[in-house]
């Protein structure tokens, strides 16, 4: 039996320079840019835009979390087609349902309206989370990767620090409705640069069956229960017969789905990944991660806001520090990373960050001195930065190279789920808070209104409406009780985040500690093959040299031949 002559072609292909990896990463980045930038040039304008469409609390927190459910639900969808089709393309719609979406969001007449078209701007948005990890993989050696990502670092800060500030300025001059339409310029860029410059090996062409029962049965599973901690104690008791059926329904969901999975060809989620000791742990601090970043990008800005009468513009630059901690330990853990091959005590600080980060903000008030505020921020970012996309990292190191990409937005699903559900829950804590204490300040408030003399009556009837106040237009009076009430309803809110950081430290301490390779997923992949070749032919064929073009290759690596480059995944089963 011969030998494919390809594999040893493939195999001895010098890997891509510095500047071939800049080119091939650089519409990425910018994918990624637009992504980020539609989201975050939002959020400072989110309690203008519900005061203006007269939506109240709930309607805040589903603006957000409409988003993030059909993000965490379609993250997993991507990942599995990015398994099965050409990653390019998939790219290039993802960014062209996202961009679409937003733009759409833009002409919103109703709370509702705007909630829809979010939903929608999620299933791109979990496209361009998934399908970036797994291009990344594609293209850049988890040994390597950390110089890389201070590239996604900078462009991370550039749109999580310039969009804020940006979307503030343009609501506070042109009105909040153009901040949905300043990504469309950068959108068409993105595809185009996309277009002409990454290429990726083509996808070996096979029959695929996709797993429709398992789309179906995860997204009724995840939109009950995220329904159920938005609307229980408010439209309905938490103890309630609308609680049983939505409970109920999500735990039927979750069942039908892992029957569904065990059974189907193509799983959605392969739960023979959880087999993977790597994998579940990092799934399981993941959660905590997507709560922490979430949570604090969504009410942080509320927090300025509501608890602090900033405006748009003031909300933007006072969250600075945040994103300055998420920067700083990016670039500068990515770099020793890369430098030392050492990951895990980095992930450990991290995770100690978010504990340290998210407790310290549940103790903030209206008046809390800014300089204590911002160093809270920056140690829930610096935990943040940490542990992201270094969760992911590590994922990708073991898991078999086949399974890329379900794997990779497997952790990437659980953070969107985590921070779904905690945005939930936080908004949900909020509310009843800002409620009670509201019932508890009726007095004071009502005195406060009734000493407002020709204008008592304009306030009385906005506040009786329901509609999230715009703190900072409030009279004095008034302005000082709201903004204890939110600040108190806010660091409330932070709390439920510290359980979850803790069970992220717990988990990151028993994660194995595995040398990074330096090869990428398609060299990995092109080894694997070469493994198999040399199964059919005489010992001392010519396919041994290219076993030999792999060790060469990899030289340096923990596990250098190709043989322990595929059996890596098993080795932590």
């Amino acid at each position: 039996m011969s030998t494919p002559s390809a594999a040893p072609e493939e195999l001895t292909k010098p890997k891509m320079t510095h500047r071939e990896v800049l080119t091939a990463l650089s519409g990425l980045l910018l994918g990624m840019f637009v992504s980020m930038l539609a989201s975050t040039v939002v959020s400072t304008s989110l309690p203008v835009i519900i005061h203006d469409l007269d939506g109240n609390q709930a309607a805040f927190t589903w603006v957000v979390t409409a988003t993030l459910l059909t993000t965490a639900i379609s993250t997993p969808i991507w990942g599995k087609l990015a398994d099965l089709f050409n990653r390019k393309l998939l790219i290039q719609i993802a960014i062209a349902i996202f961009v679409l979406a937003t733009a759409a969001a833009g002409f919103s007449q109703s709370p509702e309206m705007l909630i829809s078209f979010r939903a929608v701007q999620g299933i791109g948005a979990g496209g361009l989370a998934a399908l970036s990890q797994v291009l990344m993989a594609d293209i850049i050696s988890p040994r390597e990767r950390g110089r890389y990502m201070g590239l996604f670092g900078a462009v991370m800060a550039v749109a999580t620090i310039g969009g804020p500030l940006l979307g503030g300025v343009i609501t506070d001059s042109l009105g909040w409705r153009w901040n949905f339409f300043v990504s469309l310029p950068f959108a068409i860029l993105a595809l185009i640069i996309l277009q002409r410059t990454l290429h990726v090996s083509p996808r070996v062409k096979r029959k695929v069956s996709i797993d429709y029962l398992g789309i179906v049965f995860l997204s009724a599973a995840v939109a009950l229960l995220l329904i159920w901690v938005t609307l229980a104690g408010d439209s309905f008791e938490w103890w309630s017969v609308e609680t049983v059926l939505m409970v109920g329904g999500a735990i039927v969901g979750t069942i039908a789905f892992v029957i569904t999975e065990l059974r189907s060809k193509e799983p959605l989620i392969p739960l023979s990944l959880f087999r993977n000791r790597t994998f579940t742990l990092a799934t399981i601090a993941s959660i905590a991660t997507g709560i922490a970043m979430f949570g604090a990008s969504v009410f942080l800005s509320q927090f300025m806001q509501l608890a602090r009468g900033a405006t748009p513009t003031e909300a933007g630059l006072m969250t600075i520090p945040m994103i300055g901690g998420l920067l700083v330990s990016s670039i500068g853990v990515g770099a020793l990373i890369t430098k030392f091959g050492n990951w895990k005590p980095f992930l450990i600080v991290g995770s100690v960050f978010l504990i340290a980060g998210s407790y310290l903000l549940s103790t903030i008030h209206y008046d809390t001195n800014f300089a204590l505020v911002s160093l809270y921020m920056f140690l829930l970012g610096a935990g943040v930065g940490m542990t992201m996309q270094n969760l992911v990292l590590v994922v990708q190191n073991t898991t078999n190279p086949s399974e890329i990409g379900v794997a990779s937005s497997g952790v990437t699903f659980f953070r969107s789920l985590g921070g779904t559900i905690g945005v939930s829950v936080m908004g949900a804590a909020l509310a009843a808070k800002v409620t009670e204490l509201v019932t508890a300040g009726r007095d004071d408030i009502t005195a406060a209104i009734m000493g407002l003399g020709a204008d008592a009556p304009k306030w009385a009837e906005t506040l009786q409406s329901g509609t999230l106040p715009q703190v900072s237009t409030m009279p004095e009076s008034l302005r000082v009780l709201f903004e204890d009430i939110y600040a108190q309803g806010i660091s409330h809110s932070f709390l439920i985040a510290v359980p979850f950081a803790v069970i992220s430290l717990i988990a990151i301490v028993f994660l194995p500690n595995k040398p990074l390779t330096r090869m990428t997923t398609s060299e990995r992949i092109q080894a694997s093959e070469a493994d198999l070749a040399t199964v059919s032919v005489p010992e001392g064929m010519g396919v041994l040299a290219a076993t030999g073009a792999v060790r060469t290759m990899d030289a340096g690596d923990a596990a250098p031949s190709a043989a322990s480059a595929t059996a890596a995944p098993g080795s932590d089963r």
